[in-house]
């Protein structure tokens, strides 16, 4: 009995030195415990949204636009509207590693009760998947939705590029793609949407810039993990290809106008109020929504999606009388056109 005890404890140091060792020499079994959080938080999220919903939505899931078990998107829009509506593509967020549709799956029926069709895209997030691929496989769903536009109630000349937190770095970078060739050429990506195909962007809780991360402060282990297996190389920031990740030190004058918005109690919320100044200083139109420093309690990361509160309520309406004024100097430009 002695023996066995021995052997089961000497059995048990050796499993946690093992784990230890993978912990240190890869980031994926951390990723893998940050996956499960953030698909409960999604679970969450996209539950407590569901009394929010309005009637009437039509909704078509899981729309595959790759061979890949996760190049699906979900599709919503107004029950009974004819032709092609402005169209929202959301990409959802989840530290480049995580996250899903179904954790936005009610906020885009919200959205498409505004008169938009809505589309989540799913893109890959796990072993072995890392930069650029889930910003090819976000230009490819945008490329599947410009083809069958007409069966999608897609227009194709009305895209807003969306997203949250990471997805919001990957919407961004697909509206660089779309808007500076330059810089298209340089990642090595061609394009799906040309420059006045981009209506706007919404742009939430996101992170733009590898230099502006701190890598030193309470979240600095989380973040050089996740940005560890997005990139694929534990040094990553000095990897030339993936800084080309950053979007606020490569943002031009044709950048799209952009609503931006983080919360007061969000780490990245720096990253976000750096990107709204230089995109003004570029004369790109920006709306954006931040709150005092000092406000309690404090807007957590994600804040925009808990629409119980006064300031999720907030970050919708004001998205959405963005995008009204959007879609106004549109109509303005055209018939200015016409005449």
């Amino acid at each position: 009995m002695k023996r066995f005890f021995l052997w089961f404890g000497v059995g048990f140091l050796v499993l946690i030195a093992a784990l230890a060792l993978a912990f240190k020499f890869s980031p994926w079994p951390s990723v893998f415990v940050f996956s499960q959080m953030f698909a409960k938080g999604d679970q969450a999220t996209d539950a407590a949204l569901a009394r929010y919903v309005p009637p009437g939505i039509a909704a078509r899931t899981g729309i595959a636009y790759g061979k890949g078990a996760d190049e699906t998107f979900d599709l919503y829009f107004p029950q009974g509207r004819k032709g092609a509506l402005p169209t929202i593509v959301w990409v959802h967020g989840g530290g480049w590693i995580g996250g899903s549709t179904s954790g936005i799956a009610n906020y885009l029926k919200i959205l498409a009760g505004h008169g938009y069709t809505t589309v989540g895209v799913e893109y890959s997030t796990g072993f072995g998947s890392a930069y650029p691929r889930p910003v090819q496989q976000v230009n490819a769903a945008l490329r599947y939705l410009l083809a069958h536009a007409t069966e999608l109630h897609v227009d194709p000349g009305r895209i807003i590029l969306a997203g949250d937190s990471a997805g919001a770095q990957i919407a961004a970078q697909i509206a660089l793609l779309g808007t500076d060739s330059d810089y298209a050429r340089e990642v090595g990506i061609t394009p799906s949407l040309k420059a006045h195909q981009i209506a706007a962007t919404l742009l939430l809780s996101g992170a733009y810039d590898l230099d502006a991360v701190d890598y030193h402060g309470n979240y600095a282990w989380f973040l050089k993990t996740v940005l560890w297996a997005y990139s694929g190389t534990e040094k990553f920031l000095h990897d030339r290809r993936f800084r080309l990740m950053s979007i606020t030190p490569h943002v031009t004058a044709a950048f799209p106008p952009s609503f931006i918005s983080s919360g007061n109690g969000d780490p990245l919320e720096p990253q976000a109020v750096a990107l709204a100044k230089k995109l003004g200083s570029l004369s790109v139109p920006v709306e954006t929504l931040f709150f005092p420093a000092n406000r309690q309690p404090a807007l957590p990361h994600e804040y925009q999606f808990n629409l119980d509160s006064a300031a999720g309520r907030e970050a919708l309406q004001k998205m959405l009388d963005f995008l009204a004024s959007v879609r106004a100097g549109e109509a303005a430009v055209s018939s200015t056109n016409a005449q």
